[in-house]
């Protein structure tokens, strides 16, 4: 039998976050959008709140969610305000490699050293000209004795200079391409490390994307995740375990979008009867709610996939990504139609859900690459 209800447990979480995202990020969404500053007192509420870190063990600071519930919670932070939102999911991000791939005295050391600081970590990957073409990367990491020397640029990395440390994927036998690309975490404050610039961006500016460069930074060999040559793997299963937080993110998105226009044109008085009764509004309304449950129920069997381990996660994560934020886009950008200039102006936060939204098409893999995924697992 399927049973589409929430347990009580789950029921919990839902309303944890809901209220988190009441007290601290509704109310300090435009703020932050406006400075394009990190919303580092949110973070630090968070962490107090044993909010962060959610789909981690308890013994690695997290809550122990499992990915579907995780998926509950970023809907919360996304209807909060997903530039906040995305501070905390890509801290997840930065150290699910860690969490799938490191020994446990890694874990306990690096996680401890974050948990203590009440940090956050980047997820560095894309480099200049290697975005979605993971094997076209080419910082790499040279082995001498105990320690690798690292060089390279990387760019777009969330969390960059804000960062305790960076999860860093390079090469550490160029001549082999990506079948070298390895892992490793390196201190933001390791000399050689250059901040080159964070990036100025139309939507998510509560989020930092910082441009790194690499000089020689020596990392020693006990900063390395897994072995040499597990990079590509690590990188992989990372954002099989992490897109389905993109897409609940980018539903709560659209959900309050949603929720903030209908609401509005209910009120909205013209030629004596609000809005809604004319099918122009009631009908974009429609597509909007129908679209929304679509994307949320493909988002939760995706994480319902993941954590049973079935052969279709990676399929359905992919799915998963693709719909809600392309959902997103489209919610948002109706959202500030149903409400005409009001929903332009920034009297009202739709603009900023519109701007926001655009972002989580393109990062951890753009939607094209997520339709090259679901070809290549359709057809096999």
């Amino acid at each position: 039998m399927i049973d589409f209800s929430l347990d009580s447990k789950q029921l919990e979480i839902v309303e944890k976050y809901k209220d988190f995202a009441d007290r601290y990020m509704r109310p300090n969404a435009r703020k932050y959008d406006q400075l394009a500053q990190f919303p580092w007192e949110i973070v630090k509420a968070a962490y107090n709140e044993n909010m962060m870190n959610g789909p981690m063990s308890a013994e690695y600071g997290g809550s122990g969610h499992n990915i579907f519930n995780s998926a509950l919670a970023s809907e919360e932070l996304g209807a909060g305000c997903v530039g906040i939102g995305i501070c905390m999911d890509a801290n997840t991000l930065a150290l699910t490699p860690l969490y799938i791939g490191a020994s446990d005295e890694q874990k306990k050391r690096l996680f401890g050293e974050i948990i203590e600081e009440k940090g956050v970590a980047a997820y560095a990957l894309t480099e200049p000209n290697a975005g979605s073409d993971v094997a076209g990367i080419q910082s790499t990491a040279i082995r001498n004795g105990d320690k690798y020397i690292l060089n390279g640029h990387k760019r777009f990395i969330t969390n960059g200079s804000v960062s305790t440390f960076i999860t860093v994927f390079a090469l550490t036998n160029p001549e082999k391409g990506a079948r070298s690309l390895t892992a490793f975490v390196v201190p933001t404050k390791s000399p050689g490390v250059e901040i080159v610039a964070d990036m100025e961006k139309m939507g998510q500016r509560a989020s930092i994307q910082t441009e790194f460069k690499f000089h020689d930074v020596e990392v020693p060999v006990e900063n390395r995740i897994g072995n040499d040559g597990q990079g590509f793997l690590l990188a992989m299963k990372t954002f099989e375990r992490t897109r389905t937080g993109v897409a609940a993110l980018s539903v709560g998105n659209a959900r309050e979008a949603y929720e903030t226009s209908r609401n509005w044109a209910k009120k909205r008085i013209q030629f004596g009867k609000p809005i809604t009764v004319n099918q122009g509004v009631s009908f974009i309304l429609a597509d909007m709610a129908t679209e929304i449950e679509a994307s949320r129920l493909i988002t939760w069997k995706a994480a319902w996939a993941y954590d049973n381990k079935l052969r279709t996660a990676n399929l359905l994560s992919a799915m998963s990504k693709l719909l809600a934020t392309d959902v997103a886009m489209k919610v948002t950008t109706d959202a500030v139609q149903v409400m005409g200039g009001e929903g332009y102006s920034n009297d009202y936060l739709v603009e900023k859900m519109m701007r926001d939204a655009k972002l989580c098409q393109i990062y951890e893999g753009t939607n094209q690459i997520q339709r090259l995924v679901i070809g290549k697992g359709i057809l096999k």
